[in-house]
């Protein structure tokens, strides 16, 4: 395809943000991208945002199809990562092969890897990330930023959220996600191939990794107890594309913050 007949992508970028993990994706697809970057407000993401989408949120991606001055608008970044792997995926590992061979749209036609990535898309997004943004809010109502007179109210109350919450869904989502990287057959989520469930997931484990320790009272520490979680976690921070994407934004502006930190 000549480049003047290639769709132009760009995506908006609010640091400390899950936007990180579609400019590793797009890093990953090889695909000529536009980057535009925004600093937080307060914590907040600026209001720019909502011109671009009415939530006012990132990721957002556009992409302008050839021969087209509309361009689609994409946000929530499940659906911006499979709408991109799927469309420009091609050629790269970032989404698995559907079918298995002679199964073509059958019912229990898919193959393991790719039900894996597809199912892995929702998991980050309506499991995983939910119960890490609790998380975050929540250490906040008992840090420096309150009212030390009434800090340890809050922090009794945000301790019981935490022992009956949040720290029982940590316990059992790390403990699914080791089963997964034990059964997947490889390194990665769905195999031994990154793909772009991997990426997906990658900003919520950096973030937090140095963070689950905190959540409760372990047996062991989190590092001994889902090993194979952390050596995953050390494998995506490593990586060359991950390394990329962040030299990337650092190239722009170098006050930018990569990883999310209250």
């Amino acid at each position: 395809m000549a480049s003047e007949e290639q769709p132009k992508i760009k995506l908006y970028w609010l640091e400390q943000s899950r936007a990180q993990n579609i400019l590793w994706l797009l890093e990953e697809l090889k695909v000529p991208y536009e980057l535009e970057t925004f600093h937080r407000v307060n914590m907040l993401a600026p209001p720019e945002l909502k011109k671009i989408h009415p939530l006012g949120k990132s990721p957002v991606v556009s992409v302008t199809p050839p021969g087209s001055s509309e361009p689609i608008v994409l946000a929530e970044s499940g659906f911006i990562t499979q709408y991109l792997s799927e469309h420009f995926g091609q050629g790269t590992t970032m989404m698995p092969k559907r079918w298995k061979d002679g199964q073509e749209g059958k019912v229990g036609g898919e193959t393991e890897q790719w039900l894996r990535w597809q199912y892995c898309l929702h998991f980050v997004e309506g499991s995983l990330m939910p119960m890490l943004i609790m998380a975050m809010i929540l250490g906040m109502l008992k840090g420096p930023k309150i009212p030390f007179f009434i800090r340890p109210i809050t922090a009794l109350v945000v301790n019981q959220i935490f022992s009956r919450i949040v720290f029982p869904n940590a316990q059992a989502q790390l403990g699914f996600l080791e089963q997964q990287l034990d059964t997947s057959g490889g390194d990665y989520l769905c195999g031994p191939e990154l793909t772009s469930a991997d990426v997906l997931i990658s900003f919520a484990l950096i973030s937090a990794k140095d963070k689950f320790e905190t959540f409760g009272t372990w047996e062991s520490s989190p590092k001994t107890l889902f090993p194979k979680v952390f050596a995953y976690i050390d494998r995506l921070e490593t990586h060359p594309g991950y390394k990329r994407s962040v030299e990337k934004v650092k190239e722009i502006d170098s006050s930018l913050g990569i990883m999310f930190s209250a």
